[in-house]
């Protein structure tokens, strides 16, 4: 692993796009993010899945350093969306007889059944990060779904009240977390989607769960809060329901997306202390940004926010996009970190 990482560093959010010939992308793009195991999606026959999950994998991981990203994900080259590997792997779930909530459109979506307890029955990403670790030495970052979004991504038969099962849920990811770390992850991402599109829910009871989730975690820790994919949820708000409530959280730094909503950087002044994981990429567009428009979002922070606590990403995850537009957009990322990089060390020289 590198010793150090330069100013302004650069990251995916999690995902990447997948390649055709291991998923059917366009049956994906025509569907809301599935909740509930959704094994049709795959291309490839069951028993050569692993290895081809793998190989994906391995030219995800290829694609970012060739792109020139500091921090290296698995690009989620294993799942079907970034919540439901890791909430079908639980116990206390029914996966064969789903239950539906409505998405964060209002739309209603197929859903785990939450018919019992909720534990962690067993390690779920382990080896995703053991594989990562295997395969690059650079600085590497997993996701796990947060347990105030999987609550609202289930049908709660069994609890008295959501905030139990958000409760449970926090402490299942409490568990995968720490075993991430000591798989040898450098950053654990938490994504809590809908702390945004249930603000009121995520006080009341959210930020409970959170902070049961990192209870007793050593590591570096992240928290990705959005609007939704832009290839699915297509308006957009122009600032957070819920951002400044992360300030007292435990998680080191805060994921957010500015490019397609055009955010107004200056809320970032109330995350003092938190790393900020800047979005710089507009995904509603398969237009490939110039490293100029890239710097200039990043430009659009730095009044609000020191050069050492940024790190340059993506608006979101990249699972939508076609991969020759995904890896122009993240080298163009790359550059653009790379122009303001220069300018402020030349500034400071």
């Amino acid at each position: 692993m590198n010793e150090k990482l330069p100013l302004f560093p650069t990251s995916l959010v999690g995902s990447y796009a997948q390649p055709e010939w291991l998923l059917d992308c366009k049956k994906l793009a025509g569907r809301f993010p599935p909740r509930v195991r959704a094994k049709e999606l795959w291309r490839v026959a069951p028993e050569f899945l692993d290895e081809a999950q793998d190989d994906a994998t391995l030219l995800a991981i290829r694609d970012q350093e060739r792109a020139g990203l500091d921090i290296i994900t698995d690009g989620e080259m294993r799942r079907e969306s970034y919540s439901n590997r890791f909430a079908t792997a639980l116990e206390g779930v029914d996966i064969d007889n789903p239950g539906t909530a409505l998405d964060r459109s209002g739309h209603p979506n197929p859903v785990p059944r939450v018919v019992g307890m909720v534990k962690r029955k067993h390690a779920v990403e382990v080896r995703d990060v053991e594989f990562l670790r295997a395969n690059t030495d650079r600085k590497i970052k997993i996701t796990v779904p947060g347990p105030f979004t999987m609550s609202q991504q289930a049908q709660n038969d069994f609890y008295d009240s959501e905030e139990e099962l958000a409760v449970d849920y926090a402490a299942a990811v409490n568990e995968e977390i720490k075993d991430l770390f000591a798989a040898g992850a450098d950053i654990v991402q938490i994504d809590e989607p809908y702390m945004q599109a249930r603000p009121e829910k995520a006080r009341q009871y959210g930020l409970k769960a959170l902070a049961r989730a990192l209870d007793g975690v050593e590591g570096e820790t992240a928290l990705h809060i959005c609007f939704g994919y832009a290839a699915i949820i297509h308006e957009r708000p122009n600032g957070y329901n819920f951002l400044p409530e992360l300030a007292g959280t435990a998680v080191r730094a805060v994921s957010i997306e500015t490019a397609q909503s055009n955010l107004d950087c200056s809320i970032l002044a109330k995350l003092e202390g938190k790393t900020i994981i800047l979005g710089v990429l507009d995904l509603s567009t398969h237009e490939i940004e110039t490293p100029e428009i890239v710097a200039g979002r990043i430009r659009r922070a730095l009044p609000y926010v020191s050069p050492e606590r940024l790190v340059i990403a993506p608006d979101c995850g990249l699972k939508y996009l076609p991969r020759k537009v995904a890896f122009g957009k993240m080298a163009a990322m790359a550059k653009g970190a790379a122009i303001i990089r220069a300018e402020h060390q030349g500034h400071n020289s």
